[in-house]
This record gives C-alpha cells, sequence and structure tokens, in this order.
C-alpha cells in the first residue's frame, strides 16, 4: 500500500512541476531559465518513476490487471 501511495505521491509532484513550468512559461515571457529548470525536474520525476514502476513489478510489489480473454463484457 505505501507503495502505491509514493506512486501517487510522485505523479501529483510531475503535474505540479508541468503547471509550474507553464506558470513560469507565461510570467517570465522567455527572460529566465525556470521554466526549463521545472520541466527538466518533471522529465527526471517522470523517468524516476517509470523505473520506480518497473522495480515494484519485477519485485511483485504491483501486478499487471487487465480484461482477461475470453471474458464476456
Amino acid at each position: 500500500m505505501l507503495f502505491k501511495i509514493v506512486i501517487v505521491a510522485l505523479f501529483i509532484v510531475i503535474v505540479a512541476t508541468l503547471f509550474q513550468g507553464l506558470w513560469f512559461l507565461l510570467k517570465d515571457r522567455g527572460e529566465s531559465t525556470r521554466t526549463v529548470r521545472a520541466l527538466s525536474w518533471r522529465i527526471g520525476l517522470s523517468l524516476f518513476l517509470f523505473l520506480l514502476l518497473m522495480l515494484g513489478y519485477w519485485l511483485g510489489w504491483i501486478h499487471p490487471h487487465g480484461i482477461q480473454p475470453g471474458m464476456p463484457g
């Protein structure tokens, strides 16, 4: 359960940095590097989240689920 909370928290931080980058883009009008820094953090956090998901799957902490073949509906 803690692993899933960490995943959701990281996703929220990623979305927050995306909007932070948008805010800096609109506010600074390209005169500072804050937009690039915010979006760089977003890319780094997204890669970290992807690797964390892969690790969780590999260690058996999370399991994929979906529609099974042959099931109605």
